[in-house]
């Protein structure tokens, strides 16, 4: 398993300049999508009834980060070190734009889901560049003590450009989408819909074009990705629901901490991945874009499954 994995990292994937564009642009349209459903009434709740917001955002934040790391040490006989540095970009990234639909499917609170999205996708713009390079930075620096027959590249990632990445993605469109809400609510209700129908679609789209351009790869590869990220996201969930009953949350919130910590924006740890400021073109980061790209499908199996059951 590990040498296949091996030749999976020296890969780069089918996927051109003018894709990535098309994703950058999906992406910000998505949370542009995200904001247009923020009120300052969600922001007066969170306020009125803080706990169950700031356990979501701590499971989201420092739970998911930390718990991927453990895991992939403990898998670091099985992984290479970019497939580990794969699982803890996307654990570092904010939770994934459908949660609030899965949560309203598993009858969860909705007005939650949507509080935390804000408070995941805001906070994002800080947190992610520090967690994916501190725990990065952490787990490479293992790999190489634990593995020594293993010549490990130290990860220097700039955390200047993940900032400024994810700021263009997220803290622009989100700005922009809340004042368009607050500003023009009659114009906000008649777009909002058509622009999360059209934008998931895109997204989707992109997903299946990626895969096709790359099948050969995938049907060689997948049997062991799918097992690796079948196992994150199993702990992704297992940490939302555990830890909102640890602090006996309500049903209807334990529900939806544990679909916001399960599902992450893997859209947008992809559109890290193709940054060649972020990962220069000689790195071999064909694990990473492989983990990143099947999150992008599991999670949706996985959190439909779980709000139907």
């Amino acid at each position: 398993m590990l040498d296949t994995l091996r030749s999976l990292d020296s890969i780069r994937l089918n996927f051109s300049p003018d894709g990535l564009f098309v994703l950058n642009i999906t992406i910000a349209l998505i949370m542009f999508g995200v904001a247009l459903e923020l009120k300052p009434l969600h922001f007066k709740k969170l306020i009125q009834n803080p706990k169950s917001a700031l356990i979501g955002a701590i499971s989201q934040f420092v739970l998911m980060p930390l718990m991927t790391f453990i895991l992939a040490i403990a898998l670091r006989n099985y992984i290479t070190p970019t497939i580990g540095l794969g699982m803890i970009l996307v654990a570092s990234c904010p939770g994934g734009n459908v949660s609030n639909f899965f949560t309203s499917l598993a009858r969860g609170n909705v007005a939650l889901s949507v509080s935390l999205t804000a408070i995941s996708d805001l906070g994002a713009i800080l947190i992610t560049p520090f967690n994916f390079a501190f725990w990065g930075s952490l787990f490479t620096k293992v790999y190489a003590l634990t593995n020594a027959s293993e010549l490990v590249r130290p990860l220097e990632i700039d955390p200047f450009h993940v900032f400024q990445t994810i700021f263009i993605l997220l803290g622009i469109p989100l700005t922009l989408g809340i004042l368009i809400n607050m500003r023009f609510p009659k114009f906000t209700s008649r777009i909002v819909i058509p622009i999360k129908r059209f934008s998931l679609f895109a997204f989707s789209a992109i997903i299946v074009i990626m895969l096709a351009m790359n099948f050969d790869y995938f049907l060689q590869y997948i049997k062991y990705i799918f097992l690796i990220v079948l196992i994150h996201n199993a702990l992704a969930l297992t940490i939302g629901y555990s830890f909102s009953s640890l602090f006996r949350r309500p049903l209807m919130d334990r529900k939806t901490i544990t679909i916001e910590t399960g599902i992450q924006n893997s859209g947008l740890a992809l559109v890290l991945i193709f940054n060649p400021k972020i990962f220069p073109p000689d790195l071999a980061i064909g694990g990473m874009a492989f983990i990143a790209a099947w999150w992008g499908i599991w999670h949706l199996i996985s959190a439909f499954a779980l709000a139907m059951y």
